[in-house]
């Protein structure tokens, strides 16, 4: 429905479930309904559920969504798929260091502070391109777009505000030559301003597996 009231194609906005807190159980069971792409905030809980769903790993696609310390990249490179929270040089370097040889390469977005939130990880907006071309340009690393978590605002007009400011960043990365194609915007409580501002790829939680 969000994407019929923005005038796009279903098809070109994929749902990431966000599994965190919820058992490996809880994913095999969305798994089964069609669902293959998951999002893990915490590095041990996400590491510890893809080892628990090893017979499925062919199968699911696991993205690693919350703040990367630098402790912290050896077991995401070597399990993750993808990464949604670069907001500096050295996680990506380290990420690409540790990233296994026999592996795809690690599929990367920086993360961008949109509205400057104290609480918030990121880049400054007006700092991206350039940490962008730094991370494009590592080995076993694939820059893919970034991704954005503005601080709550109050309505529709205001979420989507925020979100067209991490659109005109991908925007300005694609312009500047950029190979990007995802745009990681909106949770369950304002995804249909995240799709209007143009976002590829929703992060749900609440609505997929319920209440935590």
């Amino acid at each position: 429905m969000a994407c019929t009231a923005a005038g796009r194609d279903p098809a070109s906005v994929r749902l990431l479930a966000v599994s965190k807190t919820f058992p490996a159980e809880a994913v095999r069971e969305a798994r089964a309904a069609g669902q293959i792409a998951f999002g893990e905030n915490y590095v041990q809980e996400g590491v510890a559920k893809i080892e628990a769903l090893s017979d499925l790993r062919g199968e699911l696609e696991w993205h690693c969504i919350g703040p990367l310390q630098s402790n912290k990249t050896r077991p995401v490179a070597a399990h993750f798929d993808w990464v949604h929270s670069i907001d500096r040089l050295k996680i990506a370097e380290r990420l690409a260091e540790h990233r296994p040889a026999e592996l795809q390469p690690l599929q990367v977005c920086l993360q961008v502070n949109v509205d400057a939130g104290a609480n918030k990880s990121g880049v400054a907006p007006e700092e991206a391109l350039d940490l962008a071309r730094a991370v494009a340009a590592l080995p076993r690393l694939r820059l893919r777009g970034l991704m954005a978590i503005p601080e709550p605002a109050p309505d529709f007009e205001a979420q989507r505000a925020l979100f067209l400011r991490a659109a005109a960043v991908f925007q300005d990365m694609r312009s500047a030559g950029l190979d990007v194609d995802t745009l990681s915007l909106g949770m369950s409580a304002d995804l249909e301003a995240a799709i209007a501002a143009g976002s590829t790829m929703v992060r749900v939680g609440t609505a997929i597996f319920g209440a935590r």
